[in-house]
């Protein structure tokens, strides 16, 4: 009967108490885990900058790297949580006053009802459509709370990750269990998938978000900062896109008996709006990189469950390094 080498029982056990030690680090702060993939995503946008300032310019190091996460902050943070904070204030007036926002909702259908002689919703289909929408906005406010404190985290990580680059890929790349042509793979891969979602995402919402306010200031829409932002949201998003943010806006001045507005605002939004989300995207397939629907549709969704309103950001992140393990495994193993 052959005996288990001693150095593999070993080996085994010492594998038994890296998982196990691993499990109880990764279950006590997986709050950090999204501080951690905002954190990479950021660095992969200032790794270039750094290397210029540093090797052409020759700023030093922590200079360079304390100007490019204020930048960062001014450039791309600061208008995007504007964006959001204005969304989520909405949101958090409308958890207040759910109850008038109810009663103006059904009045609302029922203008529209009686003026065009159809059945939209009953109040049963109202009160059940309005009570998933109050609990999907509360979760939504509660995990954008929380992100406030990860992207705090995330910076303080990401300092770490800029001052020690080097070193950290070294490392990194050197401890993939991984050939050496799959670990090439895999650096491009990951600054693609960085490139085209934390970039090209928010790119497609900034694009059709100012296109949309043109008309929104030409036809006297109340508070058209809101529907800027409402459209640079939903225009973040797949197939319906900024569907979700000139259909309601028209109902809305269709039931206030402003129909030419409503028409206006229907079919430039169908129409213009429409076409330049078609010619971003193919501008965007060809300077940054193709983002599947589905990857960006099922991203939105868990990020927003896990990160609130940045999760439009890091949840397509998500799913596209899940897609791109399984890409790996079927690469290295055939």
């Amino acid at each position: 009967m052959n005996k288990i080498p001693g150095i593999q029982i070993r080996q085994l056990l010492l594998l038994l108490l890296i998982t196990a030690i691993f499990g109880v680090l990764f279950w006590n702060l997986k709050f950090f885990i999204p501080a951690l993939l905002g954190a990479y995503t950021l660095y992969v946008l200032l790794r270039d900058p750094l290397f210029f300032l540093t090797n052409k310019w020759k700023w030093r190091k922590k200079a360079a790297i304390a100007a490019l996460l204020f930048i960062s902050f001014l450039i791309v943070l600061a208008p995007t949580w504007w964006i959001f904070g204005m969304l989520e204030t909405r949101i958090l007036s409308l958890l207040t006053n759910s109850e008038q926002i109810l009663q103006n909702a059904g009045e609302l259908i029922r203008k529209l009802e009686t003026r065009f002689n159809i059945e939209l919703l009953t109040s049963d289909n109202i009160q059940g459509l309005a009570g998933w929408s109050m609990r999907e906005a509360q979760s939504i406010v509660n995990a954008t709370v929380n992100g406030l404190g990860l992207l705090l985290a995330a910076y303080f990580i990401l300092w770490f990750m800029l001052t020690e680059n080097e070193q950290m890929e070294r490392s990194f790349f050197d401890w993939l269990p991984l050939r050496e042509e799959n670990v090439q793979y895999v650096r491009r891969q990951l600054n693609d998938m960085v490139w085209s979602n934390a970039l090209g995402i928010p790119l497609m919402g900034v694009v059709q978000g100012f296109v949309a306010l043109i008309v929104y200031w030409l036809a006297g829409v109340k508070d058209p900062w809101l529907w800027f932002a409402v459209t640079f949201v939903s225009g973040m998003l797949p197939v319906i896109g900024v569907a979700l943010a000139y259909v309601p806006l028209s109902l809305i001045l269709l039931a206030n008996g402003e129909e030419w507005k409503a028409l206006l605002i229907f079919l430039y939004g169908f129409i213009v709006v429409g076409s330049v989300d078609n010619l971003a995207r193919m501008w965007l397939l060809k300077k940054i990189g193709h983002v599947h629907p589905l990857i960006t549709l099922f991203g939105v969704i868990v990020g927003l469950k896990l990160f609130g309103f940045i999760g439009f950001i890091f949840g397509p992140i998500l799913i596209a390094m899940f897609i791109l393990l399984l890409k790996i495994y079927h690469k290295e193993f055939n």
